[in-house]
This record gives structure tokens, C-alpha cells and sequence, in this order.
């Protein structure tokens, strides 16, 4: 097939770059990210477009379809709640497929409120509370409208029920669940049959966001609920829904949303990715699922991304302890040097390596042929000497002497080994 253009907006968000991952590699996808604010999206999409109109400004639509017509998208991710329903609201108006269900699904599962209503005869679905009847505390004050727990609150008493009275028109009062939280990541094809449930738990949570998780058995309660869910709206492509026990032990519906969830890359470890099922559904694909049976868990947390000012044709680098740690290969300043070759860099190994480095680099499979030149210094001499060029060049040793010997004498920029991952450009 040929290449698909795919665009993820906004594209800085914590399931923004999940969705990247899982389709960056796959030689049919070329992936796009865009945004209308500076954000994390810069320094991971090869491909990113700044300057987007948020979708309140009256000409968002106009300038959003430009985009699409420039790049050639055909396929659209959203990664945002309140991005993923405006844009089902208005498809007819968008140049691109956009992952999302229809207009009706997409605008329940962005209010609690509605989705409660929708499932208030479910025996999932949790008692919902009029804010001026007699109530049994403790209880659970939420947003209609709102992610990741931001606005919640456990009320214990009438008093402080009554302070959150004045704002009740945005809020619901629903049943307090004390027991364990999970999250159900679903894919439902273009027909509305629904191909795969997954449920994982929330081991650890920072900000919303589950940052460990392990895959956990698909029970006979949890799908039926899956089921009932995708029979009652209109799903297509990837979904979730989050759930929560009760006092008796029986999972009762937190939440159900269309977009990404930021843990939903545990699945791909299984096999599972969301996204190219999702992608391929909207080209018209039929799709299988191939699952492996094993347990995963996913722990995360945050990542450094790095942009200098600093421009460079050609890279000076040590061998012993810089591309070797404990006589073994630094497995990832080797990605920084294959990344060099793919940018057509020259690197050029200095060393003083105490057996014949030809060799070595044989026997820890290193190709030769990955340095431009070898240059073995004789064992008192600077390492300065051999370096002929100063003019955008940088020199990578993890030895401090080494480093400000060769800054002292040429002034090049310098760095040890951990500063490598400032160097790495993680947009490719």
C-alpha cells in the first residue's frame, strides 16, 4: 500500500507521543504532529507543525484544512477530550478521516453526565445522587466535564457538601467506590463489532496518568461491560473506559472517553497496537488480532528532550569506557553513533586502547566501517594533536583530563558520556 499521511493534534500531550510510537515504525505511516502552542511535540516529531488556531477561533476549520491539504493527511488523531468531540461534530467539515465514532458517542462520553444517563439502568453504573437529597456520606463530588481526577473530592459531611452546593450545575454527587481502579483499552471495527478488550490496573498514579500498569485477566463481568458499552454507542477504532469497585466488590463506570490513553502502549508489548488497527479500520482494512499470552506491566516516568544550538559535521570520540562500559558495548551511545551515519556525519574514533583495537572492535561486532578514521594515539599523547579541525566539530570522552585538555587547546564544545543523550535527536 502506499504511504498514509497521518496527523496527531495536539501532539505534546503524554498520549500524543504514545500514539507516535506506535505508528512512527511501520513503513506504511508517515506521522505528523501539530499544535497551537509550543509544546513537548517539538522535540519528538520529525514532522511537526506549530501555529495551529485553537479550535475556538473562528478560523480554525479554514486554516486546520490548509494544513491537511498541504501535507497530504488523510488520517487524523486527536488527542485531547475536547479536540476529539469538536472534530466528530465536525467531520463534514474536515478534509481528513478523523479517528473519533459518530457526533451522538462523541459528545456522551465527553460529559459524566450524560454517560450516567445513558447507563442508568446498568447495574455498572453507579447511583447518582440529587444534591438535595438525604445522603449517606461519605460521597464523591467529579466534573461532568474533566480528566485525569482534576476537580475531585471525597465529601464526608453535609457542611462540606453544602460548600460545594454553589457550584452543583457543573458537578455530580455519585456513590463513594473505595475499591481498586482499572482501565478497560477497547478496539471496536467500522462494522461496531467489538474485537478486543484489555483490562489493565493502575498500580501507581502521578497526575492522572497511570505510570504503573499491568495487564490483568479479562473477566466475565469486566466484558460484559465491554460489550454492553459498545452496543449502546457507536464506537469506531480505539476507545476506553475506566472502572472502580464498590463496597460489595463489583466494578461500577468512572469514565469513557474516544481519544488515546496515555497507558494504552501496554498492549502493544502483547501485541496489540490500537493505533494501526485503528488507522487501518479507517483505510477500509479488515483486521485480525493476533494476541500473545503473557502478563505486562509498564512502568514509566519522565523523559529528558533536548534541543542546543549547536551545529556539527564531525564527532572526535574515545573508545575505552565512552563506547565500551565495562569492556561491553555502550548499547546506547552506539544509537547515537548509527544516528550520526543516517546524518551522514563523519565520526572519528581516537583511542589509546591497550590491545589491538581492530580486534576488539571485531570481537565486540562493531563494524570498522562505522568511523570515518581510526586514530590510535601513542600512550603521553594529547588527544588535541590528533584533532586537525576545529570548525564544527565536538569531542565525547568520559575522561574530565581529556576533556579539558583538548576544550583548553581548540575550544570545541566537549562532552562525557551522559551528556550523549542532549545529542540525540529523538524526532527521527
Amino acid at each position: 500500500m502506499a504511504t498514509t499521511n497521518v496527523l496527531i493534534f495536539p501532539c505534546g500531550a503524554e498520549n500524543a507521543i504514545v500514539i507516535h510510537n506506535a505508528l512512527k515504525y511501520n513503513v506504511n505511516f508517515k506521522v505528523f504532529g501539530a499544535s497551537s502552542k509550543n509544546d513537548h511535540g517539538r522535540h519528538v516529531f520529525e514532522n511537526y507543525i506549530g501555529g495551529i488556531p485553537f479550535i475556538q477561533d473562528e478560523d480554525f476549520i479554514s486554516i486546520f484544512n490548509q494544513v491537511l491539504f498541504e501535507n497530504k493527511i488523510e488520517i487524523i488523531f486527536p488527542a485531547h477530550d475536547t479536540v476529539s468531540k469538536f472534530l466528530a461534530e465536525n467531520r463534514k467539515n474536515i478534509l481528513s478521516k478523523i479517528a473519533v465514532p459518530d457526533t451522538k458517542t462523541a459528545q456522551i462520553c465527553h460529559d459524566k453526565g450524560l454517560i450516567y444517563d445513558k447507563f442508568k439502568n446498568s447495574k455498572f453504573c453507579p447511583q447518582v445522587y440529587n444534591w438535595n437529597e438525604n445522603i449517606v456520606f461519605p460521597v464523591f463530588i467529579k466534573p461532568k466535564i474533566g480528566s485525569g481526577g482534576k476537580n475531585t473530592a471525597l465529601v464526608k459531611s453535609q457542611e462540606e457538601l453544602n460548600f460545594f452546593k454553589k457550584v452543583k450545575n457543573d458537578f455530580l454527587l455519585v456513590e463513594f467506590l473505595p475499591g481498586d481502579e482499572i482501565t478497560v483499552d477497547c478496539f471496536t471495527d467500522r462494522h461496531g463489532k467489538l474485537r478486543f478488550a484489555g483490562p489493565r490496573n493502575r498500580k501507581r498514579v502521578f497526575g492522572g496518568i497511570s505510570v504503573q500498569s499491568q495487564t490483568i485477566p479479562l473477566t466475565k463481568e469486566i466484558k460484559n461491560i465491554s460489550e454492553e458499552i459498545n452496543n449502546k454507542l457507536k464506537f469506531r477504532g480505539l476507545w476506553f473506559f475506566q472502572l472502580k469497585k464498590d463496597q460489595n466488590d463489583q466494578y461500577k463506570l468512572l469514565e469513557i472517553s474516544i481519544r488515546t490513553s496515555s497507558t494504552m502502549s501496554l498492549y502493544s508489548s502483547l501485541g496489540v497496537n490500537f493505533h494501526l488497527l485503528t488507522a487501518y479500520d479507517l483505510l477500509g482494512f479488515d483486521v485480525e488480532i493476533i494476541k500473545n499470552n503473557y502478563q505486562a506491566e509498564v512502568d514509566r516516568s519522565l523523559a529528558n528532550r533536548f534541543l542546543l544550538s549547536l551545529d556539527y559535521n564531525t564527532v572526535y570520540i574515545d573508545f575505552d569506557d565512552t563506547i565500551t562500559r565495562n569492556k561491553k558495548i555502550n548499547e546506547f551511545v552506539m544509537l547515537f553513533l548509527y544516528q550520526l551515519v543516517r546524518k551522514n556525519k563523519r565520526i572519528i574514533l581516537l583511542t589509546r586502547h591497550e590491545f589491538n583495537i581492530l580486534n576488539t572492535l571485531y570481537n565486540l561486532k562493531i563494524d570498522k566501517r562505522l568511523f570515518s578514521e581510526i586514530k590510535t594515539l601513542d600512550k603521553n599523547q594529547p588527544k588535541s594533536e590528533a584533532i586537525l579541525d576545529s570548525n564544527k566539530v565536538i569531542f565525547i570522552d568520559n575522561s574530565y583530563q581529556e576533556r579539558c585538555e583538548v576544550k583548553k587547546k581548540l575550544g570545541i564544545p566537549v562532552f562525557d558520556v551522559d551528556a550523549i543523550q542532549s545529542l540525540i535527536d529523538w524526532r527521527e
